[in-house]
């Protein structure tokens, strides 16, 4: 079947009429009457004649609802009476369908009798849902009548049945953007609060579910209905195809349209649409989050039993029913404050939400809960209890949810569905806060080798509450854009720590968390085996017990950045800054263990001779007796390579005699396989010999399922080694990454310290990441005459940030050397 061409009925003016006036459901309806006008035309020309009676035309999905956006796809059923008719009749709908194409409509069928319409497709679960907007396009009307009102009766039979399909196919979909609405380029169709979700509530009242049809729908999800088109109309027309993810620059073009009525003084920038959207969704997902949960426990004895016995756990205060949160006496909170506290307290501790009712009250009592939280008052006690409470997470985000978080610290206002336009974060500053403190609350149970070492810490600290706090606030500073955040968020938690009187000892703890959050994952770049960076940090963080925290609460940030955010290099890097530090603040550095003279061995000897002593505390016997192994190999071969794959990845070796470019040389050939390279380490010894190695990820895992590829990457490498390859030539074919959007490009930064080593300078170079970007950089140190030392290298979405430690005629850099090699470096950065 040939490609659809592009929609003709008036695209153009449609656009321009939309842009003027906004009116999205001007748009939906004269879409679906022109394709509802062309889909009858072609039963006509071609079905018609074959089908004089027994078959008719339905219109299912968004068809059937008529929500046909720009470039929505048709969705449409074909009613036989019987299956041979459609057999016998098979190249007449071929005939029907590619016209439908070749006028420019995308369309999905499916051709069915009225008995396999009205059966439970529990493996086709999506066909017994698209009929649930189904109505009559064109055929034989007689066949239809019979089948609507059994389709009906099937319906009511399998409303149970088909509520908990649906509640299982939302589940998993939300799972897939885990949970949250505030993804920071949400998908206005499948995201959680988007139209998928209003769709579903739809689904549930046509069902008639007990329990679920009477949460279904609101007025107040109107307006979220109303944005929702609009904004899938406006990612139509400006993508000319079915592009649903509101993308950074989407959002930008946002405040520049008329959109007559709905540019409103609240509308004015990207972040106050996005703010819009987040309030709506928010409460779109709620509505369906609860039908979910309604059609779940209907029917289910089980999980009935067991919401029974949690009604037990209600107390004086509050009513515990069908597992949700009741005031016991709602107007006792106009007296008694405070109880908004005890509630939530309440949530923490048995993980059991508060219900609708109770949110309602909640909010009427906005005026009342604001005043007296603004006043200063001891309600540290009763706060530190909450977060120390087994579910705090949840407390938190019904608090959020109800409001009363900004009620009870109001510095948390300016980053509810803050959008910090970043594209390696994938949520808003208050999501990510409070996926932080889920990660640290999930880090209790987990049990995987890498992680179980952060866990054994969690459970040495001495109040989690002190953690837990500081994640909140870690943050907040980003809302007030206002210089560096980390400064701005300790200012805003002292004075909230100040208002609900936080005694000293824990108000220090907490201020220096916040103020030092950044110093540990800083550090992550840094040569953590030169005893400077590890005297460095031993002297910002001060104690063990500072040290404990500080390292938790890096492992809860980072984990919330993005789902693959602390990945195993990253998760293996901050224990090693972990231990690097303990070991200065103990005493117990490495450096004090290195002195010894090597093994007597002449080759030994003469291998390691000239090596810098920092080689001897990096590796392992083991490993050096692998590189000795290697240089007997190089000796006779002239250059020896060993690649091995490692939990963190893949460990590259190399043993070659000095020359130039040969570091950018190996960097450039590993690129052009494809290979992102985490580490990379370069030492010399006084006999010229190299010894480069080279920690890299296979991303596609390319050498895993290929394993031919290994030696061909092995063969690559030596010939490029031996000058026998050019680079150039191999990177000339690489596919270039996708870019940031354009108005997240990244500018060259490069700075230089001489006082972070003492033996070398370190150059840290931020740049727009691509397929050969170490390559350029390091022929630019060696262009420069800089011998390579150490690379620490990473990468954060298109962000790649590289750290080199280099020398010159074995001194540090001179300044007069520092601005050529920045203009070298600058031009390497952009690809000049």
């Amino acid at each position: 079947m040939t490609a659809a061409k592009p929609p003709s009925e008036g695209v153009d003016q449609a656009r321009q009429a939309f842009l003027e006036s906004g009116d999205a459901l001007a748009v939906l309806e004269q879409r679906s009457r022109a394709v509802e006008d062309r889909v009858i035309g072609a039963w006509m020309d071609h079905l018609a004649p074959a089908f004089p009676a027994g078959a008719a035309l339905l219109a299912v999905g968004g068809f059937g609802r008529r929500e046909l956006f720009p470039y929505s796809d048709i969705d449409v059923c074909i009613l036989v009476d019987h299956e041979r008719a459609a057999v016998a009749n098979k190249s007449v709908i071929a005939d029907f369908l590619q016209a439908l194409w070749d006028s420019g409509l995308r369309v999905s069928h499916s051709v069915r009798t009225p008995a396999e319409c009205c059966e439970l497709h529990d493996h086709n679960i999506e066909l017994n849902i698209s009929l649930l907007d189904q109505r009559l396009l064109a055929g034989d009307g007689e066949i239809y009548g019979r089948f609507e009102p059994r389709l009906r009766k099937f319906f009511e039979n399998q409303r149970l049945n088909l509520a908990r399909h649906l509640s299982k196919l939302g589940r998993s979909r939300h799972g897939q953007y885990h949970n949250t609405i505030y993804h920071l380029e949400p998908n206005l169709k499948e995201g959680p609060g988007g139209l998928r979700d209003l769709h579903l509530l739809g689904w549930f009242r046509t069902l008639a579910t007990p329990g679920a049809s009477d949460v279904v729908w609101s007025e107040l999800l109107d307006p979220g209905r109303d944005l929702l088109f609009l904004l899938r109309c406006f990612l139509h027309y400006r993508f000319g195809r079915d592009n649903n993810v509101l993308s950074f620059d989407a959002q930008e073009e946002l405040p520049e349209q008329s959109f007559s009525g709905h540019q409103t003084p609240e509308l004015q920038t990207p972040e106050l649409w996005m703010r819009a959207f987040y309030r709506n969704a928010r409460a779109i997902h709620g509505a369906a989050a609860r039908a979910m949960e309604a059609s779940e426990t209907k029917g289910n004895n089980l999980l009935a039993g067991f919401l029974d016995w949690r009604s037990r756990l209600s107390n004086s205060d509050f009513t515990v029913a069908r597992d949700r949160l009741y005031f016991k006496a709602p107007q006792a909170i106009a007296n008694d404050p405070e109880l908004a506290l005890r509630l939530f307290q309440f949530v923490a501790r048995h993980g059991i939400r508060p219900a609708i009712e109770t949110e309602r009250r909640l909010a009427e009592m906005e005026a009342v809960l604001r005043q007296f939280f603004s006043a200063s008052r001891p309600l540290w006690p009763a706060f530190r209890e909450l977060l120390a409470l087994p579910h705090a997470a949840m407390a938190l985000r019904a608090m959020q949810d109800t409001g009363v978080l900004r009620l009870v610290f109001p510095e948390w206002e300016s980053i509810e569905a803050c959008v910090v336009r970043d594209f390696y974060h994938r949520y808003t500053v208050d999501e990510h806060t409070l996926v932080s403190i889920e990660s640290l609350q999930e880090l209790a149970r987990r049990q995987e080798p890498g992680h179980r070492r952060f866990s054994t810490l969690l459970a040495e600290v001495e109040d989690r509450a002190i953690l837990t706090f500081a994640l909140l606030f870690h943050d907040v500073g980003k809302g007030e854009r206002t210089g560096a955040h980390s400064e701005e968020s300790t200012r805003l938690a002292v004075n909230a720590l100040d208002r609900i009187r936080t005694p000293e000892r824990h108000r220090r703890m907490i201020v220096f968390l916040i103020d030092q959050h950044l110093a540990l994952s800083s550090a992550m770049s840094r040569d953590l085996n030169d005893p400077v960076t590890a005297r460095a940090l031993a002297d910002r963080v001060g104690t063990i017990e500072a040290l404990k925290y500080l390292t938790l609460l890096t492992y809860a940030d980072i984990s919330a950045v993005n789902p693959s955010a602390l990945s195993p290099w990253r998760l293996e890097q901050l224990w090693r800054v972990y231990l690097v530090t303990q070991h200065e603040l103990t005493r117990e550095l490495q450096t004090d263990r290195i002195e010894a003279p090597p093994a007597p061995s002449s080759s030994r000897q003469s291998f390691l001779k000239g090596l810098p002593v920092r080689y001897l505390r990096t590796h392992t016997e083991d490993e050096i007796k692998l590189h000795l192994d290697l240089e007997e190999r190089r000796k006779e071969a002239e250059v020896a390579l060993d690649v091995r794959k490692t939990e963190a990845g893949y460990l590259l070796t190399v043993l070659a005699k000095d020359r130039m470019y040969l570091f950018s040389s190996v960097a450039g050939a590993l690129s052009s396989f494809g290979m992102n390279i985490l580490k990379a380490e370069a030492f010399a010894n006084q006999q010229g010999t190299i010894l480069d190695t080279f920690l890299f990820e296979d991303p596609v895992r390319t050498l895993e399922l290929n394993p031919t590829e290994a030696d061909r990457l092995q063969l690559t490498l030596e010939r490029v080694i031996l000058g026998r390859m050019q680079v150039k030539e191999l990177l000339r074919n690489r596919p270039k990454p996708s870019p940031p959007s354009k108005r997240s490009g990244i500018e060259p930064r490069i700075a230089f310290d001489n006082s972070a080593s003492d033996t070398a300078t370190l150059v840290e170079i931020i740049a727009e990441d691509r397929p050969g970007l170490l390559y350029d950089i390091a022929s630019a140190f060696s262009g420069a005459g800089c011998n390579i030392e150490l690379v620490l290298v990473d990468t954060e979405a298109h962000k790649a940030m590289d750290v080199f430690y280099v020398s010159m005629n074995g001194r540090k850099l001179a300044e007069q050397a520092m601005m050529p090699l920045r203009r070298a470096l600058e031009a390497a950065c952009r690809g000049a």
